[in-house]
């Protein structure tokens, strides 16, 4: 668990996401503190983590719920988990007009 979590601690640093899917009937308490909704992940050494990019269901709590509700829960974190990294990183995005396109909208 150490480990994961360091690891975790350095790849907030990196454009990515993890998500953790618990499986089964097990206890997942350290699958939730990997997930920092509770507060902040911190490294053994106590380096907090830069950005929360994990996110971890049970899927017991969907077993008879839709495919869709499973998918919207999974990834409800990513688009704030982008947007975080981005500004991390001082990155703004364009203005609609500064987009060029080759091609017309549409099939």
């Amino acid at each position: 668990m150490a480990d994961t979590r360091e690891a975790i601690v350095q790849a907030s640093h990196l454009p990515m996401s993890i998500i953790i899917v618990g499986i089964g009937n097990a206890d997942f308490g350290d699958m939730q503190m990997l997930d920092g909704d509770d507060g902040i992940l911190r490294s053994p050494k106590g380096e907090p983590v830069l950005r929360d990019i994990v996110q971890f269901v049970p899927f017991r709590n969907f077993k008879h719920a839709s495919p869709a509700a499973l998918a919207k829960s999974v990834l409800a974190e990513v688009p704030n988990q982008v947007v975080d990294y981005y500004n991390s990183k001082g990155i703004k995005p364009k203005e609609p007009s500064e987009y060029q396109s080759s091609r017309p909208f549409g099939p």
